[in-house]
């Protein structure tokens, strides 16, 4: 689609920034806007207030840096959990997907990321630092590995382990009902489920 097929400047500037979401191409975001343009003012507005209000307003737990409304997420904020027992994870999504299965009790840390020379990531661009700080402080006595099983992950789980194998914690995995290269977030509930059930001592898969 070229800019000159657009009857309007502000169409095709929409349809632009629609089309930078991820997946989204000229064609669905011309769709989108046309739909949009279709509906009522006061509908577009709430859309439009809604997605500034998230920008500006939400927050990154202090604690495990998952989303939040506050300081404090709900989760690290339940004191029914188990809070000396920390899951480690890549993004929210994860967070997500293992909620989903209502298999752990206990909190998470974000890593916000896994170590990948070739995207130019390295362990001063994640969440490791917090995490070894909380394991320091000796309140902690499970951390279990919970990020995807690809070559990233699998270097980020080793870089940890080697860092964090000074202090008195012990290390999990996931158990391998993962496949080797999934993303944790499309893995289905009940296999992720059984994979933290069934976790691993980290050494063993060394």
């Amino acid at each position: 689609m070229t800019p000159s097929t657009f009857p309007s400047r502000l169409l095709e500037s929409a349809v632009n920034e629609f089309s930078k979401l991820p997946g989204i191409g000229k064609k669905t975001a011309l769709r989108l806007v046309l739909y949009l343009l279709k509906q009522d003012k006061e509908m577009v507005f709430r859309f439009s207030d809604t997605l500034r209000l998230m920008r500006d307003e939400i927050k990154y737990c202090t604690s495990c840096h998952n989303i939040s409304d506050s300081d404090v997420c709900n989760i690290c904020a339940d004191t029914n959990r188990d809070h000396s027992l920390i899951c480690v994870v890549e993004n929210i999504r994860d967070v997500m997907a293992i909620e989903n299965t209502q298999q752990f009790g206990g909190i998470y840390h974000v890593l916000g990321g896994v170590i990948s020379p070739m995207d130019g990531i390295g362990p001063d661009d994640l969440t490791i630092g917090p995490l070894e700080e909380k394991v320091k402080a000796g309140d902690v006595s499970e951390l279990i590995f919970a990020l995807s099983t690809t070559m990233e992950g699998d270097t980020t789980n080793f870089y940890l382990y080697k860092k964090l194998s000074k202090h008195a914690v012990h290390m999990t995995t996931i158990a391998r009902g993962v496949s080797v290269g999934d993303e944790l977030e499309y893995t289905d509930e009940v296999t992720l489920g059984r994979s933290l059930v069934n976790r691993l001592p980290f050494e063993n898969t060394l």
